[in-house]
């Protein structure tokens, strides 16, 4: 498929890693220095060393990057230019022709590697025991920086960017009305797309909301629970936060570490994969996602060297660049609350939102609160989450 639009093209892309890429990465964790530790500590001080050692050794001798690029490449890739920055997404048509359209955008520490457990139910619902009135025709972006459509050469790419972008590729596809999804950053991007093109998008489904503590008035209305909710919250800030303030002030700085350093590069984000997730469903000590799985994310990030452009997202969030921008900001023109309506699925095992102080900024039209799951919501809990975006876009006119 070719589409010429406004000088762009949309161009098949597949995944071919050089063989010298890949033995120079098993040379590396051939040769890991890790650091000493202390006997008796857990994960308390960060990722174990001998958890650590025994992922690297697997990550080197038995994972086989060669059969996920397989099964990555069993999927209809491309990439195109929107706003000077290359941008590389799956698109999986629905074999149902009225399929809804429906953008699923990644977050941190993730990647479209996040959704292969979701593509087949939600395009195709037939085939996976439900009802085809259900099915999605998916468009699954990496975020610039990340992965396939890194690097990026210029500031301002923080979510609201992106956002539009997102707009620009759903119309270059030809897509009129369609739905948003994402969790992490891609929750604060989906957020934005129903912001930025409010009269394209039916509604905008997340799994994350950014934490809000309220006010000292606030908090006098809430409910116990809402409050105790505030409290693990701050709780959690408290002692897990490292990362959001290194990545949001000196992305440069361990992007060289990450970059130079698979072992630091494998640390750093396979701690999120243990912390972040359902520890009831907890195996081969790597939280409630799979270990192959979670090591092709990972090797992702590694392959395409993109430690620190994906860093810097949060330096981009943090620190605007609003005069960078080639076009206003919309959101700065829109300050009333949205119009579009919002889905939230809640999992017990991430950040929890208080819906009271959700809902002064957002039109939340179902809101649904699980007895398992975590922050990766859709390599730990498919299921559930699959069910629960069908049945938010199933109630919206399209």
């Amino acid at each position: 498929m070719t589409i010429d639009v406004d000088d762009s093209i949309i161009r098949p892309f597949r995944i071919d890693i050089p063989q010298a890429d890949l033995d120079d990465l098993r040379d590396r964790l051939g040769r890991v220095r890790l650091p000493d530790s202390i006997p008796g500590t857990g994960w308390e001080m960060g990722i174990p060393v001998d958890h650590l050692a025994e992922l690297a050794e697997y990550w080197r001798t038995t994972y086989d990057w060669r059969a996920w690029e397989r099964r990555l490449n069993e999927l209809p890739q491309f990439t195109t230019t929107i706003d000077g920055q290359s941008i590389h997404f799956l698109h999986v048509r629905s074999p149902e022709p009225d399929a809804t359209p429906l953008i699923l955008t990644h977050g941190w520490p993730g990647s479209f590697v996040e959704f292969l457990h979701v593509v087949g139910p939600l395009s195709d619902p037939r085939a996976h025991g439900g009802d085809p009135a259900d099915a999605f025709h998916l468009v699954i972006p990496s975020i610039p920086g990340f992965g396939f459509s890194g690097p990026v050469t210029e500031r301002g790419w923080d979510p609201t960017r992106v956002a539009g972008a997102w707009a620009q590729l759903m119309a270059r596809l030809g897509y009129d009305r369609y739905g948003a999804q994402g969790g992490d950053w891609g929750s604060l991007v989906s957020q934005a797309i129903g912001r930025v093109d409010a009269d394209h998008v039916i509604g905008v489904h997340v799994n994350f909301l950014a934490p809000d503590t309220g006010t000292p008035g606030d908090l006098a209305e809430l409910s116990p629970d809402d409050k105790a909710r505030i409290d693990r919250n701050l709780a959690l800030q408290a002692d897990g936060s490292a990362y959001f303030a290194i990545q949001a002030t000196r992305p440069q700085t361990i992007g060289v570490a990450l970059a130079d350093s698979p072992a630091g590069q494998l640390a750093w984000m396979a701690e999120k994969f243990k912390e972040w997730t359902d520890p009831a469903s907890g195996t081969e000590g790597s939280g409630a996602v799979d270990r192959d799985h979670m090591l092709t994310n990972i090797t992702l990030y590694w392959l395409t060297n993109t430690a620190a452009s994906s860093a810097r997202f949060y330096y981009e969030v943090t620190h605007p660049a609003k005069d960078l921008r080639q076009e206003a900001d919309p959101l700065d023109v829109r300050p009333e609350p949205p119009t579009t309506p919002w889905g939230v699925a809640v999992f017990p095992h991430d950040v929890l939102p208080v819906r009271a102080l959700a809902e002064r900024g957002a039109n939340i039209v179902r809101w649904t609160e699980f007895d398992r799951g975590g922050h990766f919501a859709a390599m730990e809990e498919p299921e559930l989450l699959v069910g629960d975006i069908r049945a938010f876009f199933r109630e919206l006119p399209h």
